[in-house]
């Protein structure tokens, strides 16, 4: 099996779930889309990814909320409110009969295109609403077995030609850090700033723990993690100091205990990191009590 953050429990359901495209539904087989449309041209598509915890979409108004900020960021407009899309979601939930453990990727591309080209102004039908839901537990042997991470050596890139904040379908960048990784034998990849300090890893948000204190990167270079923005919020709730800082990995190579951050996988604890060992190489008891701290977060959040 392929360890890492994304590893989740096999489920036969999947093999028959309902996928949404523009309002209507398809068998997951029959689930398609033109060659033309935008996304799969140049990549020129936004997504957001969901949670299903007890019949709730934990923390649904924070991932609207970014999904239509980076909706404006690329100068895309929506047809529908976030109550309409929230609709939608929730029609392919009741359509899979799901209701707990479930992961759900909406993604929106530009549209079709007359032609294969970047130019939005060839667009003649749009935007491309892809909704997927699946039954997805995350494992909880990459809890306790925890991940090994690289550093690779492509960089998280400044604001000024790809924002790392922004969820777009031009991934490229990250796939090569974490094929580098791979490469490596290691699970996921670490990437840096430009600058060369910590910034966050190619699919999930970076934290180490040292004398009681969390460090995470500025978040000046990092994904916009709806997750990260909440063990944030755990800690100022629970006095638990949490520090925004640039850090390299002189701080991380002896840092006490790490973890990563995810809407899938909660906090995942990392053991190795460039072959070395974190702390004592195990699911340490700080980043338990964090994990403990978060599950309590989406209980209150659901309630």
């Amino acid at each position: 099996m392929i360890h890492g953050t994304h590893n989740a429990i096999e489920d036969p359901r999947n093999a028959n779930i309902k996928i949404m495209i523009n309002d209507d539904l398809y068998d997951r087989q029959d689930a398609k889309i033109s060659v033309f449309d935008s996304g799969y041209l140049v990549g020129d598509g936004i997504w957001e990814a969901f949670r299903l915890h007890n019949g709730h979409l934990a923390f649904s108004d924070m991932h609207l909320n970014r999904l239509w900020s980076a909706a404006g960021s690329v100068g895309m407009s929506f047809p529908f409110s976030k109550k309409e899309l929230l609709d939608k979601v929730w029609k392919v939930i009741q359509a899979n009969n799901m209701q707990d453990n479930v992961h759900v990727r909406v993604m929106i591309t530009r549209g079709i295109k007359k032609t294969p080209s970047q130019d939005p102004r060839l667009t003649i039908s749009g935007p491309n609403v892809v909704i997927i839901a699946e039954h997805k537990k995350a494992s909880e042997n990459s809890k306790e077995k925890g991940i090994t991470l690289f550093t690779s050596t492509i960089r998280r890139g400044s604001p000024d030609y790809l924002d790392p904040r922004l969820n777009c379908h031009s991934k490229l960048h990250e796939v090569q850090a974490l094929v580098q990784a791979i490469e490596a034998g290691a699970d996921e990849a670490l990437m840096l700033d430009i600058n060369g300090f910590v910034s966050t890893c190619n699919a999930t948000n970076f934290f180490i723990v040292r004398d009681n204190e969390v460090w995470t990167s500025t978040g000046e270079y990092c994904m916009n993690g709806i997750t990260r923005q909440n063990i944030i919020r755990v800690c100022e709730k629970h006095n638990v100091v949490c520090r925004q800082k640039n850090f390299s990995l002189f701080d991380v190579y002896s840092a006490d205990e790490a973890f990563v951050t995810g809407t899938f996988g909660g906090l995942t604890p990392v053991t190795k990191i460039d072959g070395r060992i974190i702390g004592k190489g195990i699911y340490g008891e700080f980043t338990k009590k964090l994990s403990n701290f978060y599950e309590l977060l989406i209980e209150e959040e659901c309630a």
